[in-house]
């Protein structure tokens, strides 16, 4: 007899990473998904148990929604929460972060301890934590989390709460502070760093990117999706006792990479014709926001924890190249 396949729900999952999961785990017969968004779930093609996954939409922030959404997934055995209001859209539109990043998640957090005492829960928080004053180098462990957005302010007040909510046992609770993912296929966002993916994918496409800084030497800190993945499966797996009770992030593990290193893997994958779609131009706004990112991580941490990084920019920009050959 088959085994009965564990029901993991999946929220935010008309965005990337919720569908970059799911294509994942709905290749394994031990799984079935709940993915739900405020829009249409996205679900990948091509899976090898696509009977396992049911979509609802509705809005998290609603309580009757949440209890419905709860319920569909009876028995749970993981939720991964990965719904929000990116960082120039935080920034922009206060109110709508505090309701979407923090109050909705704390609510459902709530439901889930009433629900489902000790599920494993999986957050989407952000290396946007992180703010001035940064180190000279690399960010470790010992930085305190300074943010200067409010998604990262956002972010950082609900990995508290989460931290208390695991220290107490009613949930078990892994905090995940990815780095920027690049390169996402698909629309650019509402994020800052949105064109990160954008100046591979959109020349790529025959399209125009606008680079939002006039600094080439400019880092920022990347995985790709295909770490990511990995790494989330990782993390569904991993035994709660690897980190303290009352400290439960993971900075998700990177590299380092410069926007002349991307334009470089962009001419040396695409041609050098695809960098005329490129089109340098500040944006304060946004500037700021980028610059207050720490531009490196200390991945020791994280990679003692098991999880895995790409090896460079190249094999960034080449693992999408590649892909839209596939």
């Amino acid at each position: 007899m088959a085994p009965i396949p564990k029901n993991i729900i999946v929220t935010g999952a008309g965005g990337f990473i919720g569908p970059l999961l799911a294509a994942r785990l709905l290749n394994d017969p031990g799984y079935r998904l709940i993915l739900t968004d405020l829009v249409d779930p996205v679900v990948p093609t091509g899976l090898k148990y696509p009977q396992n996954v049911t979509t609802m939409k509705g809005d998290i922030c609603d309580p009757a929604f949440v209890s419905s959404l709860l319920e569909a997934a009876r028995p749970l055995s993981a939720i991964f929460i990965f719904h929000g209001i990116m960082s120039a859209g935080s920034e922009a539109n206060w109110d709508l972060s505090l309701r979407v990043n923090v109050n909705s998640v704390r609510d459902l957090l709530v439901a889930l301890r009433d629900t489902y005492p000790g599920v494993r829960v999986i957050y989407s928080s952000s290396q946007a934590v992180y703010g001035q004053p940064l180190p000279e180098g690399m960010v470790t462990d010992a930085v305190t989390p300074t943010p200067e957005g409010t998604y990262g302010a956002h972010k950082l007040l609900t990995e508290a709460f989460i931290n208390d909510m695991h220290r107490r046992g009613f949930i078990d609770a892994f905090c995940l502070r990815f780095p920027t993912v690049s390169v996402r296929p698909g629309r650019p966002t509402s994020a800052a760093s949105s064109f990160l993916s954008g100046m591979i994918r959109e020349p790529m496409k025959g399209e125009e990117c606008v680079v939002p800084l006039c600094d080439r030497a400019f880092r920022s800190f990347l995985t790709s999706p295909d770490c990511l993945q990995e790494n989330l499966i990782r993390v569904l797996n991993m035994d709660s006792a690897k980190l303290p009770k009352h400290i439960r992030h993971i900075n998700i593990p990177g590299i380092s990479v410069s926007i002349q290193e991307l334009m470089d893997a962009l001419a040396k994958y695409g041609s050098e014709d695809k960098l005329k779609y490129l089109k340098e131009e500040t944006n304060p706004d946004l500037e700021r926001i980028l610059r207050s990112w720490a531009p490196e991580i200390d991945t020791t941490t994280p990679l003692k924890l098991g999880l895995i990084k790409d090896e460079s920019a190249e094999a960034l920009v080449k693992q999408y190249i590649d892909s839209l050959k596939a």
